[in-house]
């Protein structure tokens, strides 16, 4: 049986200056998402690794959405475009490994758009509800 929407686990990594800063004042204003969201707070976008995105989904979680500064925003001049240069290696490892690459997606939130945060996690979690559970690793399949 697929999981529902608020069975789901999605690992949110999040640039701290904007993504991190968006989905923190989506919280401070009561702007109601999803809960099921597991934020990880990193320094840039674009210091995220394929290995940390794959051991998320490898510790359980359902998808994972990396989400940074908008482009010409980032506060480390271009994380971001590194960031979004390495979703090729994300999706080349997903599909390597058997993985849906809807499980790993990118988004650009900044600091201002708590709406804006509350609609890309409900369309991840959505994307990710129509693949369905990770069941990769679940029951000895790992």
């Amino acid at each position: 049986m697929a999981k529902r929407n608020d069975d789901l686990v999605i690992a949110a990594i999040l640039c701290k200056w904007c993504s991190y800063a968006g989905a923190d004042l989506a919280g401070t204003s009561r702007v109601k998402y999803p809960e099921n969201v597991r934020v990880i707070k990193v320094p840039c976008s674009g210091r995220v690794s394929p290995r940390f995105a794959i051991k998320a989904l490898y510790e359980g979680a359902d998808g994972v959405l990396i989400s940074g500064c908008h482009p010409g925003d980032c506060h480390y001049s271009e994380g971001n475009m590194r960031a979004r240069r390495r979703m090729f290696t994300f999706k080349t490892l997903t599909e390597f490994m058997g993985i849906e690459e809807e499980r790993i997606q990118m988004s650009w939130v900044s600091a201002s758009e708590a709406a804006k945060w509350k609609s890309v996690v409900e369309d991840v979690l959505d994307t990710v509800n129509r693949v369905g559970r990770n069941i990769i690793f679940e029951d000895g399949n790992e």
